[in-house]
């Protein structure tokens, strides 16, 4: 496919809310600037999980991938676009996940173990696309990458199928690696509080109802995710950081929730720290 064809393809999937961006040879996204390699910047919070940063060219690999036309267009851009080899998408950044099946013996244990869904044919396998996000894992199974967060999919085509909601089953592949997005540290958790920490709120549901609206927040954020990062933080702790009721498997959800949306683990912390100091905790 010609460069031209490759920009079109982009702006085709951008218009459907695919976040995309342009692959070199090998599949790898394209590159670094200069003030950026690996991440030598600090991920300021110019970098968005789904949009521009603010260098010269695309740059933070997945998180270039955008779905504005005026900057798949721009003549930052241009350079990649004439030297891509593919398209590729974040497919966290659309709401989805990939299982990348990479050969026979992969696409044969999905067959038997996992809900049908929409299907891309690939070189040597299939990637099957699942409705929801999840963090990304390299090598679940052999022959078996998870990739949503933090991550891109090479664009294979429109597949067939139907498009079905993320099976436990594939969130339950994670559990044998290493997380991919950094939960929550011990140094970053609540105050204990001079009451003893005891609970006005009787009931776990309520905590429970209160995280999940927290993570959904921040999840469904389309813009200024930083800030809706922070309000939410402020909100769960306003509502339950006196009472001794967050553990820190609770803050590292709300952490994995912000992270899924492009935040780094470093704002995470300093969001959740300026929140603990406007309450006065």
């Amino acid at each position: 496919m010609t460069a031209t064809g490759h920009l079109t393809t982009a702006l085709r999937l951008a218009g459907a809310g695919l976040p995309v961006m342009p692959l070199r040879a090998g599949k790898l996204p394209f590159g670094n600037c200069p003030d950026c390699t690996r991440s030598a910047c600090g991920d300021r919070p110019h970098m968005k999980a789904a949009g521009p940063c603010e260098c010269p060219a695309p740059c933070h690999g997945w998180a270039a991938a955008t779905t504005a036309p005026g900057v798949l267009t721009s003549p930052a851009w241009a350079g990649a676009w004439r030297r891509a080899h593919a398209v590729a998408y974040h497919p966290g950044g659309a709401g989805l996940t990939v299982v990348d099946l990479d050969n026979p013996d992969a696409v044969a244990w999905a067959r038997q173990n996992l809900p049908a869904t929409k299907t891309m044919a690939t070189t040597r396998g299939e990637h099957w696309i699942y409705r929801g996000t999840m963090r990304s894992v390299n090598g679940v199974r052999d022959g078996i990458d998870i990739k949503s967060t933090a991550s891109y999919a090479r664009w294979r085509g429109p597949g067939i199928g139907t498009i079905t909601p993320l099976p436990d089953v594939v969130r339950a592949l994670s559990a044998r690696k290493p997380a991919a997005v950094r939960s929550a540290p011990s140094a970053v958790g609540v105050p204990a509080t001079s009451g003893g920490g005891e609970c006005p709120h009787r009931s776990p549901v309520y905590l429970e109802r209160g995280l999940a609206m927290a993570e959904q927040r921040i999840t469904g954020a389309q813009s200024e995710v930083h800030s809706t990062v922070y309000g939410t933080f402020l909100a769960v702790l306003s509502a339950h950081g006196r009472c001794g009721c967050l553990t820190d498997a609770h803050i590292g959800r709300l952490f994995t929730a912000a992270q899924a949306r492009g935040e780094s683990l470093r704002h995470c912390e300093v969001a959740w720290s300026n929140a603990i100091a406007a309450l006065g905790m």
